[in-house]
């Protein structure tokens, strides 16, 4: 096939690897028609993450018009430059340490465990409903302080949000004001749970957040808003896939399941490659303030630049048979958590929570089957996944 990179085309939803081969090996430094500058090489995305040139905050760019606009509200650290990243970042980095995340290890095996009984007992189950949804989302509930009984608050909100991040091109009719609704009652759900924690601080993140102080600093309304709102979406709308790919890599591919199985230290190996073969976020945008130099031509300064980090994990070049799934890889270096300072916050947490329950289904059923095959997938570009996937558990 030619070169191209069309996410509007059924197909490419459905499967976009045989067109990333394409542009890695046709067009690495790819023009598309919709404008964006497309990049895919493992190589170029590492040279532009690495590069002082580049900046997260896309309101520095002259062609920059926010799908809504609110003053109100402050863009995540996610999506600016330092010192203002480094600041709230800073904020928020002490509750994601190893040993923080580690302490979770227990209560994600209690949720695992309980959702795997309930699968053994009825042969199988619905991966992201059943397992990979309420896994994430139950963690990253009680690490916050949100109350698990407010998960259908969000539930709606997150997943518009998630869409949101696709190029606004994509969005079907209608989807801006439904943005703009939804966007409204998280504002006011998170802001009456902001003033019950000012009254009632606990042992949660966002207590710790409303006490914080860093060099005499605090973080604002409008900061802690956006800091909770990007901690509870992207801890759980990110994992969701990983999880879900997991599954479905597994029941593909049954002798790499069955590697898993004979040895359980394989786990932390195959999550890697899961991270590598099918990720969760499928592109990455990044402003040039001033030109870059990559392998196969320049990144002129200003360009709507996109890079497909899921298209990288393919290049031939950085992986060894990068089209086999394969969980004993060895110096894994992919990009599916990212690269440099914008490397992803909680990616200890989504590994633990991808380990225990990859980890703990391959403990306690022999074999994974697909009741349908492909799955259905999400309408989501930039965070890919599936919509539902039902499997056949069969035991040890």
């Amino acid at each position: 096939m030619g070169a191209t990179w069309d996410p509007i085309d059924p197909a490419f939803r459905a499967d976009p690897y045989p067109a990333y081969r394409a542009l890695l090996e046709e067009a690495p430094l790819f023009e598309s028609p919709y404008g964006l500058l497309i990049v895919s090489r493992y190589e170029d995305l590492m040279t532009i993450l690495r590069s002082p040139g580049t900046s997260n905050d896309f309101r520095k760019s002259p062609r920059f018009a926010p799908a809504v606009e609110d003053e109100e509200v402050t863009p995540s650290f996610l999506f600016l430059d330092p010192p203002d990243h480094t600041r709230l970042r800073g904020l928020v980095n002490r509750a994601f340490t190893p040993r923080r995340i580690e302490q979770l290890r227990p209560r994600a095996q209690q949720i695992a465990d309980e959702v795997f009984d309930r699968a053994a007992a009825a042969g199988g189950l619905e991966v992201v409903g059943d397992l990979a949804f309420p896994l994430p989302v139950l963690m990253i509930c009680e690490l916050l302080g949100v109350p698990a009984e407010d998960v259908d608050e969000f539930k709606e909100w997150s997943a518009a949000t998630a869409r949101g991040l696709d190029p606004s091109f994509t969005w079907p009719p209608g989807m801006l004001e439904r943005f703009i609704e939804l966007r409204s009652r998280a504002l006011d759900y998170f802001g009456d749970l902001i003033a019950r924690r000012r009254r009632e601080p606990r042992d949660d993140l966002l207590s710790g957040l409303l006490e914080a102080e860093e060099q005499g600093d605090r973080l604002s309304e409008s900061e802690v808003f956006s800091t909770l709102n990007l901690l509870l979406i992207a801890g759980h709308e990110t994992t969701v896939n990983l999880i879900a790919n997991g599954v479905l890599a597994f029941a593909r591919y049954p002798e790499q399941f069955a590697r898993v199985r004979q040895d359980p230290a394989l786990i932390r190996s195959a999550v890697e490659e899961v991270l590598r073969f099918d990720p969760p976020v499928h592109m990455m945008g990044r402003l040039p303030v001033e030109d870059i130099e990559i392998s196969c031509g320049t990144v002129p300064a200003m360009a709507e630049l996109v890079m497909l980090p899921a298209a990288s994990g393919r290049d031939p070049d950085q992986f060894n048979d990068p089209d086999t799934f394969d969980v004993t890889r060895a110096d894994n270096r992919h990009l599916g958590f990212g690269f440099g300072i914008h490397h992803c916050l909680g990616a200890p947490l989504a590994r633990l929570e991808a380990q225990v329950a990859l980890g703990t289904l391959a403990r306690r059923f022999g074999s994974v089957d697909l009741v349908t095959d492909p799955p259905p997938y999400k309408d989501n570009i930039v965070l890919r996944g599936v919509a539902s996937l039902e499997v056949r558990l069969n035991g040890q």
